[in-house]
């Protein structure tokens, strides 16, 4: 019978598993509600404070993995990601989790509070970026894109990327943690600690409030097409088949070119198309580029020899087919299609445009080669998977907020869109709504200078170098007596 003594941490730790984990997963995810990740890992850090380091990282491991159940029918049935896979990603992302909440714990109860509250923050941190390099997903998974509704928070992006908007994230329920943990003993330096938490939450919103309330300029009609009312996930054959298909899109892009759209998007991988033997399907769309005075983008497989490229062919007026090759590819969908390296920039009209392919925008880069080039506008033609059209859809809304331009996304099995520099959805509609779904919209179409654009992942590598420091710090207070005496001052919870 488990005596009464070990029953009580045992009830304390299920109580901040289930209600950390509750939290992530309502919180994050597909559909995330984005206030609940703001206390999401209180319970958990506040454990973490009670218990000892083993209890603390066994909790941070089981509630990664229970809060991102949310994304098993997705990454499992959706993806077809083999289970193993799922549990081997979560169980390292909850290592990470681990390791940030037990130095959180080592350094609050060694009286270092301040170091304390900026732990887990540099600790996330640190892991969303050096996975950023290592994973074939980039960036997706961060934290950061729970937020992105909360568009006063989301303009951090502008000068941080999201790195600081994860370390914010981070640090209040760290910082509140810390103050329940110290009130009872110390309630002035309670106060202290959750005064300057807040005080760095209020001063990125009022940024925030400030930047979406400077007017954006520069705008230009955009028309946006999509057709797979049934969820379709064909790609035309080569020849009369992808012919039939561009005629059928050229009847839906004719329509919304009379009502003023200079640019129209079409998705990804709609077709096949051959070197050499395009001139056919390519005259369809030319010619509505020529005689309407828009911009056609259109996404095909491009097969060229023994190489396939997953290629946007870009129908500008009077002008010959330009292309853009997709530089990061799905694995395993794409595993046999060879990434592009460069750029495409549209100077006509000015502002300069560009362009992107789905997945391109899960990563820092080409997006922010793009701001840097001084695009105002990202024409994405994508392809997602119904279940995470809000999700996966919305990453790119990211990217313009870094780097300061619109982006115009549509999406077979998603959503087709169009949001400003600020990342406000302009307008949005589901390619399932109709069987040519479409959606007509302005759009700023100015290049807005941003911070990260010019910096790139500076707070990234300043979370990095403060993580250096905390383990030098709880090294030596670990090694000095007065961190012995501070740490039993402060807890008589085992090491």
């Amino acid at each position: 019978m488990v005596s009464a003594a070990n029953a009580r941490p045992f009830g304390q730790a299920l109580v901040a598993t289930v209600a950390s984990a509750a939290l992530f997963y309502f919180g994050n995810g597909l559909h995330p509600l984005w206030p609940l990740v703001w206390i999401a890992p209180l319970p958990m850090l506040w454990f973490a404070l009670r218990s000892s380091w083993s209890a603390a990282a066994v909790v941070s491991i089981a509630v990664t993995l229970v809060g991102n159940l949310n994304m098993w029918t997705y990454l499992v049935h959706g993806l077809g990601t083999p289970a193993s896979v799922w549990f081997s990603i979560f169980l390292a992302a909850g290592v990470v989790f681990a390791a940030g909440v037990v130095l959180f714990r080592a350094l609050v109860l060694r009286g270092a509070v301040w170091s304390g509250m900026v732990a887990l923050p540099a600790v996330w941190v640190a892991g969303e970026f050096l996975r950023n390099f290592t994973s074939p997903h980039g960036t997706a998974g961060s934290l950061a894109y729970s937020q992105l509704n909360f568009l006063p928070f989301l303009q951090l992006a502008s000068v941080t990327g999201p790195w600081g908007m994860t370390f914010v994230l981070l640090l209040f329920p760290s910082a509140v943690a810390i103050a329940l943990h110290l009130w009872p003993t110390a309630p002035q330096r309670a106060r202290h600690v959750l005064t300057s938490a807040l005080a760095v939450v209020a001063c990125v919103l009022i940024f925030g409030v400030v930047r979406l309330a400077t007017p954006v300029e520069n705008t230009a009609r955009v028309g946006l097409i999509a057709h797979d009312p049934q969820g379709d996930a064909s790609v035309a054959a080569p020849g009369p088949d992808t012919e039939r298909l561009f005629r059928d899109y050229a009847a839906a892009a004719e329509s919304l070119a009379a009502q003023g759209a200079k640019a129209i998007l079409i998705p990804e991988k709609i077709a096949v198309t051959l070197a050499g033997h395009s001139a056919s399907s390519d005259a369809i769309l030319q010619s509505i580029a020529d005689r309407s005075g828009a911009t056609v983008v259109a996404g095909v497989v491009h097969v060229d020899g023994p190489v396939k490229y997953n290629q946007a062919r870009i129908y500008t007026p009077g002008s010959p087919v330009r292309t853009y090759d997709k530089q990061h590819m799905l694995p395993p969908f794409e595993s046999n299609l060879k990434p592009g390296t460069s750029l495409t920039l549209l100077d006509r009209p000015r502002p300069t445009w560009g362009v992107a392919i789905c997945k391109d925008m899960d990563f820092a880069s080409p997006a922010r080669l793009y701001g840097r080039a001084g695009a105002g506008l990202l024409l994405v033609p994508a392809w997602d998977f119904v279940i995470d059209d809000f999700w996966h859809g919305h990453i790119a809304v990211m990217r313009g907020v870094e780097d300061g331009f619109s982006v115009v996304r549509t999406a077979k099995n998603g959503l087709l869109y169009a949001s400003d520099n600020r990342g406000r959805i302009v307008g949005e509609v589901s390619s399932r709504s109709a069987a040519f779904a479409t959606l007509l919209v302005s759009v700023p179409t100015a290049h807005s200078w941003t911070l990260y654009q010019a910096g790139g992942d500076w707070f990234a590598w300043l979370a990095i170098a403060i993580l250096a420091a905390l383990f030098v710090q709880v090294l030596r207070l670990s090694l000095s007596p007065d961190g012995k005496v501070a740490r039993e001052r402060n807890s008589s919870v085992p090491d």
